[in-house]
């Protein structure tokens, strides 16, 4: 478990500042995460790496020399926000474009895809190649839906050191895609991880047995099975991953860098003896072993567990994957000497700029503020058992990703509403503030959400009923938007009907109270209805059948919110 930690909402922030206090010879504080500390030829790609917090030397870790030039770092588990990866990217670009490297998990995608357009529209060039490695997340024939664990590490290292030689950004994007697709890992676990504040880890095995094919958010395996000795370890993990060549590489004399992680709570001295086998198995087999990893590279938090990557090496990957590389947590050969970038003033945060509502507007403003500090005050009381059921049916960290999401912006909404902004800011801005604050998809969900819901209320007249009708159906299409359709087991299954409901009573002519309570209850069935769905979408996806008898933590937050936000609208003006 976590022992070690102040209040778990503010865990991810705190670790960033210590790991840039003890590192800044490499890295510095961005918002959104980390970028070099040291200087970068102009008109060199720069790699920009991220993700959730939690898997530490990834991502943070890997930013220098001969690796990345930045990396965007989320909450606990959860995808940083596009805010934060755009942030991160132009503190880190240097004339010669941008590469998004990260694993393929739906809340990275979404948010780095966002971040990409942001770039784009900027001026600024960008590639993007998603990390895919993880064999047990998908069959060969839908590869392209396969998550990134381990393999991370082979792709970003030697697309750092293609940008560090000076390759240009169609290039380094070839050979990141190149390594991505000669990658396989494979993985288990024998106890799931802890995260700060939570009482019970996020999935737990047998003693003596272990989790087969897990990922590195704590979704659980694919199979479980007796836990063998170091040699039968080995055998299982390169058996399965000699069974999943890439196109055109035949096993006898190939060259392949083995890399054995450790995914937390596994020492290091078990490692070397599992190693040991490995390298003896892959020798046997007639494989050539180049360069081998043995270590924590990329991480599950406490997890105790071990996978297996196979970087499968051409020409010009050996020699890129030999290349130099200096950052806090991996380095290769010599030291290369680096110049520190000039000192930086820097810059206050600078408050959201406000459209200044009309009289009536700012009267509305001020009930939505409300409003938002009632769906704070609804997730802090709830954010424990939000993460106990995405514990189960998810990844685990809903509760605090929903916790931050919503205490940004309450303050943002205070604020916006105390400088006169209309309703509809109000909601704009403090949906900016949540989905940079929370990262993951339900972040940017509830970004876009309460974004669509400013968009139609304004900042002019005082909503009816009607308006409120149509600012909530713009914010479904806005979340549908997303991808998800009901019955995914999705907050898609509480937002829809809630929708319809809502619509059906404002047209027979129920008054807003009556319509949203009516609303809000169908929401709750609705929620409550998920535990009996199979999750299809996102990570859940994964967990199969082991979800079914548990609610969707998206859903059901959702319909906790409906709930919260009625008192706030039943409350005469």
């Amino acid at each position: 478990m976590t022992r070690l930690f102040n209040d778990p909402a503010d865990f991810a922030d705190e670790m960033v500042d210590g790991f840039v206090a003890a590192n800044q010879a490499r890295v510095r504080k961005v918002h959104g995460g980390v970028a070099r500390s040291t200087t970068s030829p102009e008109g060199t790609v720069a790699l920009v790496v991220g993700g959730g917090s939690g898997h530490y030397p990834a991502f943070g870790g890997l930013v220098g020399h001969g690796l990345a030039a930045g990396a965007a770092m989320g909450n606990l588990f959860a995808s940083p926000s596009a805010q934060q990866v755009t942030a991160v990217a132009k503190a880190s670009e240097h004339g010669g474009g941008v590469l998004l490297s990260y694993g393929n998990y739906a809340g990275d995608v979404l948010n780095f895809d966002a971040a990409a357009r942001a770039l784009t529209d900027s001026g600024i060039d960008v590639r993007t190649v998603r990390v895919t490695d993880d064999v047990a997340s998908a069959p060969s024939a839908e590869a392209h839906k396969r998550r990134g664990i381990a393999g991370d590490l082979c792709v970003f290292k030697v697309a750092g050191a293609a940008a560090e030689r000076g390759d240009d950004l169609d290039t380094v994007t070839a050979i990141a895609t190149r390594a991505n697709d000669r990658t396989r890992s494979f993985g288990v676990a024998f106890s799931g991880c802890s995260l700060p504040g939570a009482d019970e880890p996020l999935f737990t095995v047998p003693e003596g047995r272990m989790a087969i094919g897990m990922g590195i958010h704590g979704e659980r395996g694919i199979a479980e099975a007796d836990v063998p000795t170091a040699s039968g370890l080995a055998d299982l993990l390169v058996d399965k991953l000699l069974t999943e060549l890439p196109s055109g590489v035949v096993v006898d004399g190939a060259r392949v860098v083995p890399i054995l992680n450790g995914l937390g709570s596994v020492k290091y001295e078990e490692l070397f003896v599992v190693f040991n086998a490995v390298q003896r198995k892959l020798t046997a087999a007639g494989v050539v072993v180049v360069e081998p990893e043995v270590g924590e590279l990329v991480t599950s938090f406490d997890m105790a567990g071990v996978s297996l990557t196979l970087f499968w090496l051409d020409d010009e990957l050996e020699q890129l994957w030999a290349a130099p590389a200096d950052s806090p947590a991996y380095r290769k050969g010599g030291a290369v000497p680096q110049e520190q970038v000039a000192p930086e003033t820097l810059a206050a945060d600078e408050q959201a700029p406000v459209t200044p509502g009309t009289e009536a507007s700012q009267a509305s403003a001020a009930r939505v503020a409300a409003a938002i500090t009632a769906i704070r005050v609804t997730i802090d009381d709830h954010a424990d058992e939000l993460g106990r059921i995405d514990a189960v049916a998810g990844d685990g960290d809903h509760g605090i990703g929903m916790q931050r999401g919503s205490t940004a912006a309450d303050r943002a909404a205070q604020d916006a509403a105390a400088r006169g902004a209309g309703a509809g800011s109000v909601l704009a801005i403090a949906g900016d503030a949540w989905s940079d604050k929370a990262g993951g998809t339900s972040g940017a969900i509830w970004g876009a959400a309460l974004e669509a819901l400013g968009r139609v209320l304004g900042d002019v007249s005082r909503p009816t009923a009607a308006t409120v009708q149509s600012a909530v159906h713009a914010a479904t299409e806005a979340v549908l938007a997303f991808g998800a359709v009901p019955g995914d087991k999705t907050m898609v299954d509480a937002i829809v009907p809630f929708d319809r409901v809502l619509t059906d009573r404002v047209a027979a002519g129920d008054d807003l109270v009556s319509a949203w309570s009516a609303a809000s209850a169908a929401a709750t069935a609705a929620a409550d209805a998920t535990a009996d769905l199979l999750p299809k979408m996102g990570r859940a996806r994964t967990h199969g059948e082991d979800a079914v008898g548990t609610p969707d933590a998206g859903a059901t937050s959702f319909a906790l919110i409906t709930a919260a936000v009625l008192s706030t609208v039943s409350v005469p003006a």
